[in-house]
């Protein structure tokens, strides 16, 4: 990922390679290359189980990614970091006192933090609901481990933590262990970090047509294509400007610079909504119809205010307003 390599002081050697073209290589922070760099990614833990279970499998997931880190860094660490098999927590206060030695900080990258709560929302069975509340509820092991990562920031060696996922469900549940959080997600000086913006699309496009031998009038065409069915992100409330959907607009992109002709299919099929999701949210009361009017584009949609932190008992319990249902078909990228 761009942070990791970034912040990551083992390609602190392939920093010019890396970053030199960017504006961000010609005016580097002070803090670039200066970590060690931890990634989790909780879509690898898999949420089959019992509470005791699902415990197991994310003590060995995390087991695994911090006996990747210490051959990692290897180099620099020197000594192996101890492994307890039993709790993964422990294994990772030895990875901070390994790296304290070294007057490096620890960058924790997160992904897919709320991978469980999501399973539990697509299901919505009693055996679902027990394992989640098994493992985030009073000292389950997910609160456990981001109370261990709040106990550690700072001068014990974790630096910073970066925490991405699909919606702020369980961000909601975890509060009581993690609350020291800073919600980034819509903020409008990140609204063009996710997508891109039209004059970069334009751009390229005016570079397919002149190796393609295309026409002017031709790049434009292709751009009110794009527009058409790639632009409209908005994610903050307070912004005008749209930007691309960066995973198809490449899909267009590639194509075009391939072939000198549009993709035959428009809407690249990896990028195919999950049909669990969409269960899910027609189900809910208000469900079906919002789905319904979002497709009808007589009107759009309006929300009053965009919802930011529900539980899995708000998912399940409470009732599901228009506004409810809104924020999640938004978290979920159906609207934008």
């Amino acid at each position: 990922s761009m942070l990791e390599n970034y912040y990551d002081l083992n390609k602190a050697d392939r920093f010019e390679e890396l970053f030199g073209d960017l504006a961000i290589g010609r005016n580097p922070t002070a803090e670039h290359n200066r970590y060690f760099v931890l990634k989790w990614d909780f879509s690898e833990v898999s949420p089959v189980g019992d509470g005791e279970e699902i415990k197991r499998n994310l003590y060995t997931y995390l087991n695994t990614r911090i006996n990747d880190f210490s051959n990692y860094y290897r180099e620099i660490l020197g000594n192996t970091i101890a492994i307890d098999p039993q709790d993964a927590t422990t294994s990772f206060h030895g990875l901070l006192g390994a790296i304290r030695q070294t007057g490096h900080p620890l960058y924790l990258l997160i992904d897919e933090y709320d991978n469980f709560a999501n399973e539990l929302m697509m299901g919505h069975r009693p055996a679902e609901e027990s394992r989640y509340q098994a493992i985030l509820s009073g000292e389950g092991c997910m609160k456990a481990l981001f109370k261990v990562i709040k106990a550690t920031a700072g001068s014990r060696g974790l630096g910073r933590v970066f925490i991405t996922g699909v919606s702020p469900v369980a961000m909601s549940d975890l509060t009581s262990a993690y609350n020291v959080a800073e919600n980034i997600y819509l903020l409008p000086q990140f609204n063009g970090l996710c997508g891109f913006r039209e004059e970069e699309i334009d751009e390229i496009l005016s570079g397919i047509a002149k190796e393609c031998a295309l026409s002017e009038s031709q790049a434009s065409e292709a751009l009110a294509t794009m527009r058409t069915f790639y632009d409209g992100y908005r994610f903050s409330e307070g912004i005008e400007e749209r930007v691309y959907n960066p995973t198809l607009a490449l899909y267009f992109l590639k194509a075009f610079h391939r072939d000198c002709r549009y993709p035959r299919e428009i809407l690249d099929s990896n990028l195919a909504m999950d049909r669990g999701k969409m269960h899910y949210i027609a189900r809910l009361p208000e469900g079906r119809e919002l789905i319904f009017d979002a497709l009808a584009e007589n009107e759009p949609v309006y929300i009053g205010r965009l919802a930011d932190r529900f539980g899995v008992e708000d998912m399940l319990y409470a009732p599901k307003d228009t506004g409810f249902v809104a924020s999640l078909l938004y978290y979920f990228g159906i609207l934008t």
